[in-house]
């Protein structure tokens, strides 16, 4: 009796910007995993569309057969080890790539706000102000802290880290300086080696 196996789905062209790393298994390991989702949570932070903006910009970017919709966007940042309902499944080389494409993307569109963001963080700094003397980058950095504790689960040794805003703060800023990275020059390449050798966090 021939059993029949549907046919593999093609794989998305664009992914073929992105080199395939030497993982073993082809998964993505933990670090990688944990800072993808950091980087998205960053932009969520920035664009108040949040989750909707990833969904819109995986079917721009013709990803749908890998984030086909909220479900599966949420299982595959669910790889993340610090979530509180994180998944044991693993995060392929493909939806790594999906992942880091559409946070590119992302990531280029809010490129003036980005720059502004941080160009106020380093005048604050000089007049040794808070953040909270620029309201934009004040509401960034309370955004990214509540999504952090909302969806990060307290008692993983990684989260406690980061018991204090002034503690998450730092994250957020630099998550805010690996976006800007991400909007330059071959950016897309760039971020996706950095989350491989621990550039982000």
């Amino acid at each position: 009796m021939q059993v029949h196996h549907p046919p593999a789905k093609p794989v998305p062209m664009i992914l073929d910007i992105l080199p395939d790393m030497p993982v073993a298994d082809g998964v993505c390991p933990r670090r990688a995993r944990l800072q993808i989702d950091l980087i998205l949570l960053a932009i969520e932070a920035l664009d108040l569309s949040g989750s909707e903006a990833i969904l819109k910009a995986a079917k721009e970017l013709e990803l749908q057969s890998i984030i086909k919709n909220r479900v599966m966007l949420w299982r595959l940042r669910s790889t993340n080890p610090f979530r509180r309902n994180s998944q044991r499944r693993p995060l392929t080389l493909a939806e790594g790539k999906a992942l880091v494409l559409i946070a590119c993307s992302l990531a280029r569109r809010l490129t003036v706000l980005i720059r502004q963001l941080l160009l106020a963080h380093q005048q604050l700094q000089e007049k040794q102000l808070s953040p909270d003397h620029h309201f934009r980058l004040a509401e960034y950095l309370e955004r990214f802290r509540a999504h952090f504790r909302s969806r990060m689960n307290p008692k993983r040794a990684g989260v406690m880290a980061y018991d204090t805003d002034e503690k998450l703060n730092e994250l957020a800023l630099l998550l805010l300086g690996q976006l800007l990275f991400c909007t330059g020059t071959s950016g897309t390449q760039r971020l996706w080696s950095s989350v491989f050798d621990g550039e982000v966090a």
